[in-house]
């Protein structure tokens, strides 16, 4: 039987204090793995570190997380996927309930989750009203109930990783995953892991005000590609309805007294109507066209499935 490919990806900028540790303890868990390391111009040692700790070093010369990320899936070979961050903030003994549905094939991705109520995560206030929001936001738009959608400890199988395109080049990438898992319809499961405090000496590269900005415009971007109708005819009902606001008091006047006096307020309200109708005819070419895409791209995977899942299988028979 082919030995199952068990690879661990850990994406490093700067975490000469724990890099090291992290690869340690994750060989200790899963010694039949593969650990790599992914460098992303780091100014201190954590190349040293993790080498000397036993990775698979590889380098990303541009930088951001996103970049590292789309990096490891491209280049290395694996049936099981574990993604962590090199900041020793994740328990690696919690790797074992991450790769459990791979293993069993009920998943294509599973999310670490550190906002489940047996997660006993340490979270700054901050950090927690940020995760919260883009949560809330995703799960009203995609009318899904996830519990955590940024978290940075993952698995996944081959065909996922080998299939989703990910474009985002920085702290975005765990939200493209979740937003394009959702909308092509891979398999998503939760298990609860803890998130513990940076060792003294580690420090986070997280900029709030303008990494939540991008994470936001990707959500927006995402939501627009994916559910062109939703975005575009919402916006079109909006319109619409706003349009009816002054359009009811231009045709109440002229019910009235036979004249239409205030002009400006009929051209507004047809402006707005007519830009409204337009927005939703948009929304229903581009639904059109995306639903189309979606069955391609579906009888394209169901046509050309990768061996990872036979191999998986096998392992399980054995």
């Amino acid at each position: 039987m082919p030995r199952l490919r068990i690879a661990i990806l850990i994406p490093c900028y700067n975490e000469e204090p724990t890099i090291g540790k992290v690869v340690r303890d994750f060989q200790a868990e899963l010694p039949e793995s593969e650990i790599y390391v992914f460098d992303n111009n780091s100014t201190d040692r954590s190349l040293e570190e993790a080498r000397d700790a036993g990775a698979h070093i590889g380098q990303e010369y541009r930088q951001g997380k996103g970049y590292v990320v789309q990096s490891m899936f491209c280049r290395v070979e694996a049936d099981v996927y574990v993604m962590v961050d090199g900041d020793a903030t994740y328990a690696p003994g919690d790797v074992h309930k991450l790769i459990q549905p791979i293993l069993h094939g009920d998943a294509d991705m599973v999310v670490g989750s550190r906002l489940t109520e047996g997660s006993k995560s340490e979270f700054r206030l901050l950090n927690k009203v940020g995760n919260s929001f883009f949560l809330r936001f995703i799960n009203f738009i995609f009318k899904v109930k996830l519990s955590d959608v940024l978290s940075g400890y993952r698995a996944f199988n081959r065909e996922f990783v080998k299939n989703i395109p990910a474009f985002g080049g920085g702290f975005e990438t765990e939200v493209e995953f979740t937003i394009k898992a959702l909308t092509r319809g891979y398999r998503i499961r939760e298990v609860p892991v803890r998130l513990t405090a940076r060792p003294e000496g580690s420090f986070s590269k997280i900029r709030m005000v303008s990494d939540g900005f991008v994470i936001l415009n990707t959500i927006l971007t995402l939501f627009r590609d994916y559910k062109p109708l939703t975005f575009f005819g919402g916006m079109g009902l909006a319109l619409i309805v706003f349009g009816w606001i002054p359009g009811a008091l231009v045709i109440a006047e002229f019910i009235k007294t036979g004249l239409v006096k205030s002009l400006p307020s009929a051209i507004l309200a047809v402006g707005l109507v007519l830009f409204g109708m337009l927005l939703v005819v948009v929304g229903l070419v581009l639904h059109t066209i995306t639903r189309r895409f979606q069955e391609l791209e579906y009888q394209l995977k169901s046509g050309n499935k990768e061996s990872s899942s036979e191999r998986i299988l096998e392992h399980r028979q054995n």
